[in-house]
């Protein structure tokens, strides 16, 4: 399957955006098995398949993938920093960060991450598609070594900007395709108060809309429906693991569509489908008796972007109250459906 020939038009014409001119060099990658898998992950982490949520848009691992590498080769048109960008979430497993709240780590959310070098020196297409191109997998591998691909909380990276575009333009809707432009049109490569690299902007007005938009989104990855989803899965899936239904192997061969229906196949059938067709959470301030409850903190997913060099947040008091106002957002309640998990 050659990849981007079956993409969806809308989301050809966000990639013409992040690099109009389209590296031909990187389809060999994209279209390996492994990269392939990751079309059949989407990037809601499994909430798309859930009425409590208004996304319809599949936007998978592997289109966020590839328009992480289009960023990072559209400042940097270096091969090496742009397969990082590509290969960085070659280890998503299937509902993807669900499975770090499987794994103990919704406050971090990168588990999986370690599975990265593994999968790429397991693959016989991969390597010699490095060796023929002059490129050692520790080049690849660590997409953290590149500050234009991945950096810390709260700087931009590709990484950042994109599923921060993606999400705004696709699943929430909250934005248009000429404002996604005019946003990433006023993109430069800046230096920050550490000395490093950063994407960061040259206009005001544009940072601050990109605050306002990413502020929203931050706030819809950790709220009540959001963490009551992904660890409602992970426990579905936790009890299937244990149960021997299915292992933890498959969670990286087999496609999202696959895991469902091992669960409508399953005793838990009914709980999915109750929270399939949910279409809003109950939340207390005190533990609900005889339903399964929910209470966590997650990872804080937000962004002070750089505007001609600092932070937005010293030098815009608007952009100041939308992230105050996003951090100070609490995950205190207990949400639950009515349920009981046996």
């Amino acid at each position: 399957m050659h990849y981007m020939n079956k993409i969806d038009k809308k989301i050809k014409d966000y990639f013409k955006i992040l690099e109009p001119n389209f590296p031909k060099w990187l389809n060999k990658y994209i279209n390996t098995k492994e990269m392939l898998h990751q079309k059949y992950i989407s990037m809601t982490c499994g909430t798309i398949y859930s009425k409590l949520f208004e996304s319809t848009f599949f936007y998978s691992t592997l289109d966020h993938s590839v328009a992480v590498a289009l960023i990072v080769w559209h400042f940097t048109h270096d091969k090496k920093q742009t397969l990082a960008g590509l290969f960085h979430d070659i280890a998503t497993p299937t509902f993807k960060h669900c499975i770090d709240f499987l794994n103990g780590d919704y406050q971090n959310q990168e588990s999986t991450e370690d599975l990265t070098t593994s999968i790429i020196e397991n693959s016989n297409e991969i390597m010699n598609l490095l060796e023929k191109d002059n490129i050692k997998i520790e080049e690849i591998s660590n997409y953290h070594l590149y500050p234009i691909a991945d950096n810390d909380t709260p700087k931009l990276s590709a990484d950042r900007l994109e599923y921060s575009l993606s999400n705004a333009l696709f699943t929430y809707e909250l934005v248009n395709i000429e404002k996604i432009k005019e946003i990433y049109d006023d993109i430069e490569i800046q230096t920050n108060e550490e000395n490093e690299i950063e994407l960061g902007f040259k206009t005001k007005k544009i940072t601050r809309d990109f605050v306002r938009i990413t502020s929203k989104l931050s706030i819809i990855y950790r709220e009540d429906r959001t963490r009551y989803s992904m660890q409602l899965l992970a426990d579905i899936i936790k009890h299937l693991i244990e149960e021997n239904i299915i292992q933890v192997k498959q969670l990286y061969m087999l496609k999202e569509r696959d895991i469902i229906n091992i669960i409508q196949n399953s005793k838990y059938n009914e709980i999915f489908n109750i929270w399939k067709n949910a279409k809003k959470v109950k939340v207390s301030n005190i533990k609900p008796k005889n339903v399964y409850s929910v209470k966590i903190n997650t990872k804080v997913r937000f962004i002070n972007p750089l505007y001609k060099g600092n932070r937005i947040y010293n030098c815009c008091n608007i952009a100041k109250r939308m992230i105050d106002k996003n951090l100070s957002y609490k995950m205190d309640n207990y949400i639950y459906l009515d349920f009981k998990f046996d």
